[in-house]
């Protein structure tokens, strides 16, 4: 292990989806690599009764979920074993935290994480407590997990209760979409290089499309997702952020603060929304039975957990714009939903046209662009025209035509497939007290304040519109699209 540094990482939530799913393996997977500080402790909590071994035992079951390569062996298991340990508590019960303060009295660590993985009602009784029971001391760091609340109110009282007890720099609410690879890569790409900046404005580029896709269902959080729906639960966190990382003017330096300021300008520059432009540029969806991957799936309605009736949106397709000199005028695609036609998270950049064509360019899609992907696999796409060299056709002054090339930066190609997932490296900063890529309390605000008009506005409309499973959604996201005389790109 490459750190003295003692720490404590408590898991509220301990036994849930998330636990399991992302934050084990990521702690794992630091384990394996050697970059967990030494003399840590992993503190599951939750309400089931269970001991150290028993709690040990679940997660270890649990790892059968995950992919083989990230699967630890059992020889690995054991040793990781030895810092996994479980305390039984009732969020409700000021007791049970006088418990936990006992608990991490015995070591004293270096620092104490606080990983809030339960639902956001429970964060301000939580955080308050956590504070009544000694544990909000400068040693103390809270990990706050998305969606911060249900609406711009819930927001800011959330972060008003969280305040009151804890100073900012101590609180981490985490989007693990800052953490990926390849949103890493695009700071690095924008901000390292000279290449870029130059023809980041709105005189060289037409257009900027951000896609997150899945193909999956609801799967067995129903219950959640029926109350958040895909508006509160990517646009206003993942898709807003990539957003920033897209627009953002280049800070004076790399540290937290500078960062997060300048995103902060970019959300603040949003046009807002007006009952027209919801109309005219907001569409979203429900998904119906369909077929996925040649499979014969169930609509959203059928799904276990949802309301029969259910309003909630399962795809949401926006158009916006900032309202800045480098962005003036340039339209913002967002797209995301479930149960569309493939797993796929991007961001399409593309370049106008050569002011004067003296070669016959291939028709359809944009000639230049630059594609960021994040998933299913990490890389940066470059695509160019060049003279098709095979190719015996020519025009009538003698030149070839151009066909479409593109360079392809593959990460795992490049750097290898053990490089650090997102919630690793996000965990990792966490330990670290890095603050770079978490997000500050008036970003989010921000971010609320400019979802909130769709909120209001779907309350009172007839409903989302369905989409078949196994699509990219309802046909109102391409005529959107289309008024700009554009599509989306697997539709060029």
């Amino acid at each position: 292990m490459f750190c003295p540094m003692s720490f404590d990482l408590v898991l509220f939530g301990g036994t849930g989806d998330l636990a399991w799913r992302k934050l084990m393996p990521a702690l794992f997977q630091a384990f394996r690599h050697g970059s967990l500080p030494a003399g840590g402790r992993i503190i599951g909590v939750a309400r089931d009764d269970l001991s150290d071994a028993q709690y040990r035992a679940l997660i270890q079951s649990r790892f059968k979920a995950v992919e083989g390569a990230k699967r630890p062996s059992a020889e690995e298991f054991e040793k990781f074993a030895d810092l996994l340990h479980y305390l039984r508590m009732d969020l409700s019960k000021p007791a049970d935290y006088e418990r936990l303060a006992q608990t991490l009295q015995q070591r004293d660590a270096d620092t104490v994480v606080m990983y809030l993985a339960t639902a956001p009602s429970l964060f301000t009784q939580t955080v308050e407590r956590i504070a009544a029971a000694g544990l909000g001391g400068p040693k103390t760091r809270v990990v706050l997990e998305k969606p911060l609340g249900h609406d711009l109110a819930s927001n800011r009282a959330i972060n008003a209760a969280v305040g009151r007890v804890l100073k900012e720099e101590q609180v981490f609410r985490i989007d693990h979409y800052l953490g990926k690879p390849s949103v890493q890569n695009l700071f690095a790409m924008r901000f390292g290089n000279a290449l870029f900046e130059p023809l980041w404005r709105r005189e060289y580029i037409a257009s900027i499309e951000i896609t997150i896709a899945e193909d999956l269902g609801v799967e067995k959080r129903g219950a959640f997702y029926d109350q958040t729906g895909a508006l509160r639960d990517m646009v206003q966190n993942h898709a807003l952020q990539l957003l920033c990382a897209v627009a953002m003017e280049p800070p004076i330096n790399a540290h937290a603060d500078a960062l997060r300021d300048e995103k902060l300008k970019v959300l603040r520059s949003l046009k807002p929304w007006t009952h027209e432009s919801i109309g005219m540029h907001a569409v979203r969806g429900q998904y119906t039975a369909g077929t996925a991957y040649g499979e014969r799936v169930q609509g959203y309605l059928q799904e276990p957990g949802i309301d029969p009736a259910s309003r909630t949106e399962t795809f949401v397709a926006l158009r916006a714009e900032i309202a800045n000199w480098r962005w003036a005028g340039v339209p913002f695609y967002i797209r995301t939903g479930k149960r569309l036609a493939s797993r796929d998270a991007r961001i399409e950049v593309n370049f106008k046209p050569t002011p004067h064509a003296i070669f016959r360019a291939p028709a359809g899609a944009s000639a230049n662009k630059l594609v960021i992907n994040l998933q299913p696999k990490d890389g940066l796409e470059l695509h160019l025209l060049a003279q098709a060299q095979n190719s015996r056709k020519r025009s009538g002054d003698g030149t070839q035509p151009l066909a479409t090339v593109q360079l392809d930066l593959d990460f795992g190609q490049r750097f290898g497939t053990e490089r650090v997932g997102a919630y690793e490296r996000l965990l990792l900063d966490v330990i670290d007290g890095r603050l770079n890529l978490f997000v500050r309390s008036d970003e989010q605000e921000e971010a609320w304040r400019w979802v909130e008009p769709l909120i209001e506005a779907w309350q009172n409309d007839s409903g989302p519109r369905p989409y078949a499973a196994g699509t990219w959604g309802p046909s109102a996201s391409s005529a959107m699209i289309a008024r700009d005389g554009l599509a989306w790109s697997e539709e060029q």
